[in-house]
């Protein structure tokens, strides 16, 4: 078509640097699936908890929607704002230990509308080298002055507070869990630099909640930091296998939220079948607190057969655990053999991380038992020797 040569160079730019993503269709979503007659472990979800198709959350879902439509049908400043929208909100502020929370369309959405909200042209925001995409567009949407500090730094993120004193708000942002290293921020030692320098302090919780703390609730609320972290972000489309985002906070907090977040006030509010499937996945949660545990358990064996069969897992301290093969080309290919082996691990390439960083990124769920672990750990060192040799 006119005017389009330019995006096909674009792509032809990618395909030649092994950078270019395509869309694979599956029948079904969880670890473990099926497809066309051959079952697979799905190495590739973040339904941690193996939840998705857990009969209670799936009744509740189907509950709320016979009971309440197919949507909201609004935005929640306009008539969306349903009550079954703060029934859940109660539930998700008591579960996180905070005064309020607030749900957005997603994750994605809350990183960009918490950040745009809170600091601006005339502020100073400070984000781990590593943050998601998520963080880094709500960033750069901030006109905020950035600064990155070394990923899991608390020296350096002193360091770049002091040097930016006096230049209007502070905003610190950093994941408690990292999205495709698996590691864990120090979350002790970054609030005490926050609190030192009165900085504000946001902590993105999408992997650790579900999994870590009591009842799932995350890190902040297992290291006892609700009182020093000012918002807590999370998802409901992760270990709790629904779809939207979170942030836990103040009152306060949450009333400038709610009038400056424009994916918050420009958008339909999260239709009833999410906010049931949603407060089931909560009830399964608080009645059954052994759940991240076990996953992390599981984890660490598959950590440790990897280790074994001599696999780089980087710094992995959680249900993310990465193989670092530092090679786009390897990456791929180890991914295609792996999927004709009955295993899917997709290749992770830049931007979603540095360039020469490559890697085939596993998330552990509760579908996959020991045994599926450790026969999938020897099919990968298997495999990357063949590729290798």
């Amino acid at each position: 078509m006119r005017g389009e040569q330019w995006i096909s160079d674009s792509l032809n730019e990618l395909r030649s640097a092994d950078l270019q993503r395509t869309l694979v269709a599956y029948p079904q979503a969880g670890g473990r699936i099926r497809i066309d007659g051959w079952d697979y472990l799905n190495f590739s979800s973040n339904d941690y908890l193996d939840l998705s198709r857990n009969p209670e959350l799936i009744s509740r879902s189907s509950d709320e929607l016979h009971s309440l439509g197919t949507s909201a049908t609004a935005s929640r400043l306009m008539a969306g704002s349903l009550d079954v929208h703060g029934e859940l909100e109660s539930r998700l502020s008591e579960w996180k230990g905070y005064e309020c929370a607030l749900l957005f369309g997603s994750g994605y959405l809350a990183n960009i509308g918490l950040i745009t909200s809170l600091v601006g042209r005339e502020d100073s925001l400070f984000v781990d080298k590593l943050a998601h995409a998520s963080i880094i567009d709500g960033a750069r949407l901030s006109r905020a002055s950035v600064h990155r500090f070394r990923h899991n730094d608390a020296s350096h993120l002193k360091q770049s507070l002091e040097r930016a004193a006096g230049r209007g708000r502070q905003l610190i942002v950093t994941e408690s869990v990292f999205s495709m290293d698996g590691d864990i921020a120090p979350l002790k030692d970054l609030t005490t630099v926050a609190a030192d320098h009165g900085a504000l302090i946001m902590i993105d919780e999408a992997h650790a909640s579900g999994v870590f703390g009591p009842n799932g609730a995350g890190l902040i609320k297992e290291l006892c930091l609700a009182d020093t972290v000012n918002l807590s972000m999370a998802t409901l489309g992760k270990a709790l296998a629904g779809y939207g985002g979170l942030v836990a906070c103040s009152k306060a907090m949450r009333d400038l939220i709610v009038n400056r977040a424009r994916p918050f006030i420009f958008t339909t509010a999260l239709p009833p079948a999410a906010i049931g499937s949603a407060m089931a996945a909560l009830d399964v949660l608080l009645r059954t607190p052994s759940l991240g545990r076990d996953l992390l358990e599981n984890a660490a064996f598959f950590r440790s057969a990897l280790h074994q069969a001599g696999l780089d897992t980087g710094p992995s301290q959680s249900q993310i655990v990465p193989i670092m093969l530092h090679d786009n080309r390897l990456a791929l290919d180890l991914a295609a053999a792996l999927r004709e082996q009955g295993i899917i691990a997709n290749a992770i390439r830049e931007p979603a991380v540095p360039s020469g960083t490559a890697r085939l990124r596993l998330s552990v769920t509760l579908a996959h038992t020991k045994e599926d672990l450790a026969t999938t750990a020897d099919v990968i060192a298997g495999t990357v020797g063949k590729l290798r040799s």
